[in-house]
């Protein structure tokens, strides 16, 4: 059978792309025949029997990647883990889809698929097909809550459920506990009556609120795709029928084996659905975090028009609207102050409560509170670009992914029902067997307890539970996990590396010496290196430009400016050939520093960045750039030091400039004078030296490092860059959310081990129980109503110990960084 399919490429430019990305695509076990076409990018495809992650793996090593989207699904319906696999199978096997992950904790699939391939429709057919409900999750938070309306149909189905089966219980249960009120039943209303209203009752039970395992259950019994649903309805149902038949026609079953069982069958469902609704609140309380962010976002702002000032809905504002912001009201989106001032609360940005006094051409961010002040803002970033729209995002993305750990559990799930229905069936054989008199009622109290206790829902629900809360309360604490595959490798780590600019100092270098050579003046070489150095967005560039400015400088014009990565650049100024950077890229010129080299050595001692700069090939000035150590540095390095990882400095600053910084903070280890291309070599060593590797950055000449780190923590004041090169996003852009994230991804992995182990061990344990193992030492055997309400505990326990994650408090260190000596100038020697 062969299946056409059309992909986009990227990377190609040229018909040599297109052939080589051919080749590559016809090597690919099971494709029949494959054509690249350059005009439009594309690749068509006889499918066969290939496998799409193995199309998706040649065309990355050929360097022409098939382009992806990715698509999210809310599901309904599903009732147990087993559910989840299902699905989750149904939506891999789409033509077109490279990875599918769903999440039963929170009822998502999320769908990676080749663009072009693989609609929404499809999707949701696709899911309906194999038993279950989808439709595209809403993004407006003024919806009605899902996992509310979840909760209350769960709330509901239980309170039906109790008000049916406490009649039953009581008329069952209330004479074995209180043997008069035995006597006044048979007396009153006689045996058989007594039976028969438990029977309309207990069927009421199971058509009524029971329901859900009876039309789930049964049909994918005989479809031969068991689930949860099926265990209970099989459980529900045998306890029912054999109760049913001693009631009715007592005749065909064995001499003194006229007992009911109705209690029984009432009461498990009722104790099921009882679980199924604490575990629904459990589940909601999971996603409290996220829910409550994305609240953050204010539904109507009031902008400024030709006719004085209107409120409209949030998705009507656009870029370069005047926005009003009234005394108390949250920003609507984000932009830059244009008039006034007041103190905002961005705290859910930062983590920190206070307020900070921003004022005209400051950046406000959607969410933040306004102060007592009145204020007009231009929107900058609207509808999905918004910090606030992109956090919620990156949350809602890790939250759905799937951790290596999980493979286990995956593995165990799949197999799991089948299994059970076997050891049951085997259990009941040997009661009947074996067993002692009358071995009927024991073989069927001993299979129902093996069919109730079992709970796979336990390991579904063991790891995406505890990513959910973990990532969400990362978010509350400043700390984006872009992918959630990300929470267990940092856990991982045994070293953490830093760039030095912007992340582990302020990233606000500026100009503390400045020392022309005899012959140059101070305002002449300021002139030329200011004009150079005006067309550079680099920090050290800044600082250069800003002290031209403080001296009155006027500045030239420059052209030809050449940035030379990592070093400095070059330029023509005033018809002079201008180059100013790092004392090695002078050397690597051939020119003389030798008349500045005690400048140099000093200005490195004391820890600055050390600038030279050229006229016409003529060293004329050495400069001293500083840049503050952040507050927190010294503290963070010294907590993940007791944590017990190694730390490294790697930047491209001087030797000596790197290791004061080094000596400073207690760095483990400085790499310096590297330069962008080889920060992701310096992380490869530390990773065959040490172990896993986290790279902590913010600028672009980091993104190499960040993507070939085993965890990329990207600073979240850094570049778009290197945020999208990263796995986890620092929002505040404070060194302590490094420490917060390993902490918090510790605690989470330390969870989900707990929540593995009892999921395990509780079916490891009480399945032999329920079968009997027991009864021979003991004359134990494990009530179905007891097995029932082991079964619904223990979704509780595993969800209900995630939610302890939303306790989590980072460690706080309170210690203070040293004063760092780069304020005053360098004393001539």
């Amino acid at each position: 059978m062969t299946h056409d399919i059309q992909i986009q490429l990227d990377g190609m430019n040229c018909a040599g792309c297109a052939s080589r990305a051919e080749k590559a695509l016809k090597a690919v076990n099971g494709i029949g025949s494959a054509t690249v076409s350059i005009a439009d990018h594309t690749a068509r495809i006889d499918l066969s029997n290939a496998q799409m992650t193995d199309i998706r793996t040649a065309l990355q090593n050929a360097g022409y990647p098939a382009r992806e989207t990715t698509l999210t699904l809310a599901i309904d319906d599903m009732t147990c883990a087993g559910c989840a696999g299902r699905v989750e199978k149904t939506l891999a096997a789409l033509p077109g889809v490279t990875e599918a992950t769903v999440n039963f904790a929170d009822r998502s699939a999320r769908i990676s698929r080749l663009s072009g391939m693989v609609q929404i429709d499809d999707a949701i057919r696709a899911v309906r097909s194999a038993g279950y409900s989808a439709s595209i999750p809403s993004d407006d938070m003024t919806d009605e809550d899902p996992a509310a309306i979840e909760v209350a149909q769960a709330r509901w189905q239980m309170i039906i459920a109790a008000v049916l089966t406490l009649p039953v219980f009581v008329l069952e249960m209330g004479g074995h506990l209180f043997p008069m009120f035995h006597h006044w039943v048979h007396q009153t209303i006689g045996q058989d009556m007594s039976w028969t209203i438990q029977f309309v009752l207990t069927a009421l039970v199971l058509i009524g609120p029971g329901a859900i395992f009876l039309r789930r259950g049964v049909p994918d019994l005989f479809k031969g795709r068991p689930d949860m649903n099926s265990l209970v309805a099989m459980g529900s149902l045998a306890a029912w029928g054999f109760s049913t038949i001693a009631l009715f026609v007592p005749g065909v079953l064995p001499e003194g084996t006229r007992v009911v069982y109705f209690e029984a069958a009432a009461v498990i469902v009722t104790l099921i659905l009882v679980g199924r609704w604490l575990e629904a609140r459990a589940r909601g309380q999971a996603g409290t975090a996220i829910r409550e962010l994305a609240r953050l976002q204010p539904q109507t702002a009031l902008i400024e028009t030709a006719n004085g000032t209107r409120e409209c809905q949030i998705a009507e504002v656009l870029v370069g609207d005047i926005v009003h912001l009234r005394p108390g009201e949250r920003v609507a989106v984000d932009g830059v102050i244009t008039a006034s001032q007041s103190r905002i609360d961005e705290s859910m940005i930062t983590g920190e409560p206070g307020s900070v006094l921003r004022k005209s051409g400051d950046w406000i961010t959607a969410g933040t509170i306004n102060g007592s002040g009145a204020l007009q803002y231009e929107a900058r970033r609207v509808g999905s670009d918004t910090v606030l729209a992109r956090i919620v995002a990156m949350v809602r993305q890790a939250q759905g992914a799937k951790l290596p750990i999980q493979s286990l559990a995956d593995r165990v799930v799949s197999r799991f029902v089948p299994a059970v229905l076997l050891i049951a069936a085997l259990t009941v054989l040997a009661w009947v067997t074996f067993g002692p008199e009358p071995t009927l009622v024991h073989a069927l109290v001993a299979g129902v307890s093996v069919l109730i206790t079992a709970c796979p829902c336990a390991m579904g629900l063991a790891t995406p539970t505890s990513i959910i809360v973990g990532t969400g309360r990362a978010a509350q604490l400043g700390v984006l996990f872009r992918k959630g595959e990300a929470l267990q490798r940092l856990s991982e780590a045994r070293v953490v590396a830093f760039d030095k600019t912007g992340t582990l100092t302020e990233g606000k270098p500026r100009v503390t010496d400045f020392v022309a050579k005899d012959g140059w003046s101070e305002n002449t070489v300021l002139e030329l290196v200011g004009a150079a150095e005006a067309q550079s967005e680099h920090p050290v560039a800044r600082a250069l430009t800003d002290y031209a400015k403080s001296r009155g400088v006027a500045r030239g014009t420059a052209s030809s400016v050449t940035a030379i990565e990592g070093l400095g650049l070059s330029a023509m100024v005033n018809g002079q050939s201008i180059l100013v950077g790092s004392p090695r890229l002078m050397t690597e010129q051939g020119l003389d520093i030798d008349g500045l080299s005690d400048r140099i050595v000093a200005f490195q001692r004391a820890g600055r960045s050390v600038v030279l700069a050229s006229v016409n090939g003529t060293i004329c000035a050495a400069i001293g750039v500083a840049d503050a150590i952040k507050q927190d540095a010294a503290a963070a390095i010294q907590r993940l030091h007791s944590m017990g990882l190694k730390t490294a400095l790697i930047t491209g600053d001087s030797t000596k400039a790197g290791q004061v910084v080094g000596d400073i903070l207690g760095v483990s280890h400085v790499e310096a004078e590297v330069l962008p291309a080889g920060k992701k070599e310096a992380v490869d060593a530390l990773r065959s030296k040490h172990g896993d590797v986290v790279f902590v950055g913010d600028g672009i000449n980091d993104a190499p490092a960040l993507a070939a780190a085993d965890v990329g923590v990207a600073m979240g004041t850094g570049t778009d860059v290197a945020i999208e090169s990263a796995d986890v996003v620092l929002a505040a852009g404070r060194l302590s959310g490094v420490t917060t994230a390993l902490e918090l991804s510790k605690r989470t992995m330390t969870n989900i081990r707990q929540n593995l182990f009892w999921a395990f061990g509780y079916n490891v344990v009480l399945i032999p129980v329920a079968a009997g193992a027991l009864y021979p030492a003991a004359g134990v055997l494990l009530s179905p109503m007891l097995a029932a309400g082991a079964m619904a505990l223990s979704s509780v326990f595993v969800v209900t110990n995630a939610l302890r994650l939303r306790r989590f408090r980072p460690a706080t260190d309170t210690a203070q960084p040293e004063t760092t000596p780069m304020a005053a100038p360098v004393a001539a020697e």
